[in-house]
């Protein structure tokens, strides 16, 4: 059987078990998704390949531990420096960062847009602002602090704070 996991602090509340093993039964796949609570993110490799994972979800607040810890990235998580999915390949973690993938197909029906005004600056604002701009939308972001909002300015995007 096949073993996949969230791996965040909190994560109690989420559903993503719920909707990967219904996924898993109606398939008829060998594989269980259960939730992991990690306090400390630096730890998120040893953990995964501890207990013999396949793969796991990455959420805050440890996207950007992921992306440290993963052997290899792949797709736009080199652009963003933060990974939210992983999948374990003969011992190695391989990143991947996939939450501007769907919101990307979602606003898709309200083509032609031209500028997005993006709340918080964590690592879905910066895949949503890098993929938004790599299909010629101007991503705008706001967050309640200037701390984290280098990474957009550096990209050449609009930032305020509230």
């Amino acid at each position: 059987m096949k073993l996949y996991t969230i791996i965040g602090d909190p994560v109690s509340h989420s559903r993503s078990p719920l909707m990967h093993n219904h996924v898993f039964q109606t398939l008829k796949l060998s594989a269980c998704y259960t939730r992991s609570q990690l306090k400390d993110g630096t730890q998120l490799k040893s953990y995964l390949l501890k207990r013999s994972f396949s793969g796991a979800n990455v959420t805050v607040p440890h996207k950007e531990d992921a992306y440290q810890l993963c052997d290899e990235i792949r797709g736009i998580a080199n652009d963003i420096k933060a990974v939210n999915t992983i999948i374990i390949e003969d011992g190695k973690l391989i990143g991947y960062n996939t939450d501007a993938d769907g919101f990307l197909a979602s606003i898709h029906s309200y083509k032609p847009l031209k500028n997005a005004l993006i709340i918080g600056a964590g690592g879905t604002a910066k895949a949503l602002s890098i993929l938004l701009s790599k299909n010629n939308i101007t991503p705008t972001i706001i967050n309640r602090s200037s701390n984290r909002l280098d990474f957009f300015e550096q990209a050449g995007f609009e930032t305020f704070t509230w």
